[in-house]
């Protein structure tokens, strides 16, 4: 083995990183949930940050690190910098899960030096973005607030135990702002290039689509349902109505295409759910247990991850960017667990009384990553010759 090798790209030490945080959260609030673990943090704060801050951003930085300086035509970041950084966040995440079921300063310092990781990763985007002389910089720039939005929703987190108001705006501007609209503002620019989409570029699409995630996340905080529901409804046109005038082809895409697309139309699909689950909770005045952020973040963020990191990770080790049988697994597999955390949520929403859903949604989730993880695990480290 080669000692460089794992460290040589930016993207390969990070979503390893990635897929092993993503497997001890799930079953770290998984035992939590059920009662068999006894975090010292509420397991819904647990959820929330282990995911946002530590498997998501790790997957971003590993994204945007390789592909960032490409968009802006700059050089590639230097080996120090990202190394220095993935040590921080991996640092970050052993006493993150260390500490939530030990002490709070234990705690409190992951906390902190994940924020400490977050920030370098969005200084040195700001910095490429700022040097940069190629003429159209506008998908950079959106890029670039969207991984702002986090860090301050990051601020809010670690902030916000001792005040729900503080939670809410973190839950809402880490959802929508920062995950959502970072991913969003991504495959607008890479899914039209990869499907070769001869329409031409819409200027308006993505202001508008952040506008309306503003509106959306204070909705959310201050729990306006029906200023919501209209939101959301917007967002689902909108978004709808751009997709289908690209001319996207899924059925005629490779497996390697085909994922983007899907994730891609779950947007729609997310808000249309989520609107439509807000309008039964308004007559009903029973619980939609988080139906539409699951659905976002589940069928659209998770689908690209996959779809996008597989792409990756092909590309990058000298391989085909072609999906083999367990890859195309592996995207199936990724929807069965979006249609199971949405099962959870009509469970609840209906009162079937069916909580072993849960179980099978979390377990889902973990197999992905593990599969995932099993699949490309030596490509990331050792690489593929």
């Amino acid at each position: 083995m080669k000692d460089s090798y794992f460290l040589s790209q930016p993207h390969q030490p990070f979503f390893l990183l990635a897929i092993i945080d993503a497997v001890v959260s799930m079953v770290l609030f998984m035992l939590g949930y059920k009662g068999v673990v006894h975090p010292i943090v509420d397991v819904s704060f647990f959820h929330f940050y282990s995911l946002a801050f530590l498997v998501f951003l790790s997957a971003f930085s590993g994204f945007l690190f390789t592909t960032f300086p490409r968009f802006n035509q700059t050089q590639p970041i230097q080996k120090r910098y990202y190394s220095e950084v993935f040590y921080a966040l991996a640092l970050a995440s052993v006493l993150f899960f260390g500490g939530v079921f030990s002490t709070k300063l234990l705690l409190q310092a992951s906390l902190f030096m994940t924020l400490t990781a977050q920030g370098f990763v969005f200084y040195k985007l700001y910095t490429i973005y700022k040097s940069s002389t190629f003429a159209d910089r506008s998908d950079s720039f959106w890029i670039l607030v969207g991984m702002g939005f986090g860090v301050l929703a990051d601020v809010l987190a670690i902030f916000s135990q001792r005040s729900t108001l503080v939670f809410s705006f973190s839950v809402g501007m880490g959802v929508f702002l920062y995950l959502v609209f970072t991913a969003f503002a991504v495959a607008q620019r890479m899914i039209p290039f990869f499907s070769h989409s001869f329409a031409s570029k819409n200027k308006h699409f993505v202001p508008v689509v952040f506008g309306l995630l503003v509106l959306e996340m204070f909705d959310f905080v201050f729990e306006a349902a029906v200023l919501r529901i209209g939101v959301e409804l917007v967002l689902a046109f909108v978004l709808a109505k751009e997709i289908m005038r690209l001319g996207l082809r899924p059925f005629e895409s490779p497996a390697i295409l085909w994922v983007l697309h899907l994730a891609f139309f779950w947007l729609p699909l997310g808000f249309f759910l989520s609107a439509f689950a807000q309008i039964y909770a308004l007559f009903s005045g029973t619980s939609v247990y988080f139906l539409g952020i699951h659905t976002l973040l589940l069928g659209f963020l998770l689908t690209v991850l996959v779809g996008f990191g597989t792409r990756v990770i092909l590309g990058h080790s000298a391989q085909v960017p072609h999906a083999d049988k367990l890859s195309v697994f592996l995207f199936w597999l990724t929807q069965a667990v979006v249609l199971a955390r949405m099962a959870v949520s009509l469970d609840v929403m209906f009162g079937f009384g069916l909580g072993w859903l849960f179980d099978i949604a979390a377990t889902l989730w973990i197999a992905v990553f593990t599969l995932w993880g099993g699949r490309f695990a030596k490509t990331l480290v050792f690489g593929k010759k």
